[in-house]
C-alpha cells in the first residue's frame, strides 16, 4: 500500500504570492486577479502597488498579504517608482554589488491610478522602455473612495459623481481605450485580460514578465460593490462581458494584434448589462446605442487582428 502522506508532503504546493486572509469584499474579482497575477509571475518579483482597493485591503499593520517585497506607493507614482527599482537593479548587478538573479518588478494600479491620476508616469515608463510588466486591475471606478466616476466607467453607468436621474443618463463619455494608448508607444507585448479567463490571463502575465522591455496588461475586475451586482456573479460577469464584445480578450506582441479569445457570435450586451444595478436605469434605445457601439468595435477588432 502507498503511503499517502510521506507522498504528499512531498509535493510542493504552488506558489501563493497574494496570501488569503485579506479583507477584500465578498466576491471581489479584483483579488481573485491579483491572486492569479502573482501566482503566474512566481517568487522572483518585486511589487510596486498604488493606492487603491488592494492596498488598503491587503495591508492593515500588522498583518500582510503580500509573500514578497512588495511597496506602497501614492495613485501617482506607480510606474515612477517601479521605474526606479528596475533601474537600481540594474546598476546594483553591473556594479557587481548583486548578483544577477533575473528579478522582475511589477507595477500595480486601478483604473483610476492607471488611466488617470497615474497616466503621466506610465507613460513615462513605457517610453523610456523599462524592463517591467505594469498591470492595471480595472473595476471602472474609483470604488475605494465611495465609486466616483473615472476615465475607465463605461457608457451609462451609474456612479456617486455621474449619477442616474431625470436630467443624466449616468456616465456620458465612453470608456478610455488604455490598451490602445500602451501599443502606441510601440512597446513588447500588451494584452487585456480578466480573471474569469484565469489560464488565459496567467499566460499572458508570464509572456508580460518574459519580454525584454516594458509590458502592459489590462485586466477587468468585476466589483459587486460599485456595479451592484451579486457577489456571486463575479467570474460569469467577466465571462458575460467577454462573450458580449465588452470586453475582448486579445494580445499584442510587437505590434501584432490576436485575439485570444474569439467569441463567435457575440451576445447581447443585454445580457451584461441586465445583471447589474448601474445600468437598471438605460432606456431600451440607450441599449441599442451601447450595442451598435460594441458591434462596431469588435469588428474593427477583428480586422487588426486578420
Amino acid at each position: 500500500m502507498k503511503n499517502y502522506s510521506i507522498y504528499a508532503a512531498r509535493v510542493t504546493p504552488p506558489v501563493e504570492g497574494f496570501a488569503p486572509g485579506h479583507r477584500a469584499c465578498i466576491g471581489c474579482g479584483e483579488a481573485l486577479a491579483v491572486r492569479l497575477a502573482t501566482k503566474a509571475a512566481g517568487e522572483n518579483i518585486i511589487v510596486a502597488n498604488a493606492t487603491g482597493c488592494m492596498e488598503v485591503v491587503s495591508t492593515q499593520l500588522p498583518a500582510s498579504a503580500w509573500r514578497m517585497p512588495w511597496i506602497h506607493t501614492l495613485f501617482e507614482n506607480t510606474a515612477a517608482v517601479a521605474s526606479g527599482v528596475e533601474s537600481a537593479l540594474k546598476v546594483l548587478e553591473r556594479k557587481g554589488r548583486r548578483p544577477a538573479k533575473g528579478t522582475k518588478v511589477i507595477a500595480m494600479a486601478g483604473d483610476g491610478g492607471t488611466s488617470d491620476i497615474g497616466l503621466q508616469a506610465l507613460s513615462g515608463a513605457l517610453e523610456r522602455y523599462h524592463d517591467l510588466l505594469y498591470i492595471c486591475f480595472d473595476n471602472e471606478a474609483y470604488m475605494n473612495t465611495g465609486i466616483q466616476r473615472s476615465s475607465s466607467t463605461p457608457f451609462g453607468a451609474s456612479t456617486t459623481t455621474s449619477p442616474a436621474g431625470k436630467k443624466s443618463i449616468g456616465q456620458r463619455t465612453w470608456k478610455k481605450n488604455m490598451p490602445a494608448i500602451a501599443v502606441a508607444h510601440n512597446i513588447p507585448y500588451v494584452a487585456t485580460a480578466c480573471h474569469s479567463y484565469p489560464f488565459d490571463m496567467m499566460d499572458k502575465v508570464k509572456k508580460g514578465l518574459a519580454v525584454n522591455g516594458p509590458a502592459y496588461i489590462h485586466v477587468l475586475s468585476v466589483c459587486p460593490t460599485g456595479w451592484r451586482s451579486a457577489p456571486d456573479l463575479s467570474v460569469r460577469l467577466g465571462r458575460l462581458a467577454v462573450e458580449s464584445g465588452v470586453f475582448p480578450l486579445y494580445e499584442v506582441e510587437d505590434g501584432k494584434y490576436k485575439l485570444t479569445v474569439d467569441i463567435s457570435p457575440l451576445r447581447p450586451v443585454q445580457d451584461y448589462l441586465s445583471t447589474q444595478g448601474r445600468f437598471r436605469h438605460l432606456s431600451d434605445d440607450m441599449v441599442k446605442e451601447i450595442q451598435a457601439r460594441v458591434t462596431k468595435e469588435y469588428k474593427l477588432l477583428k480586422e487588426k487582428c486578420a
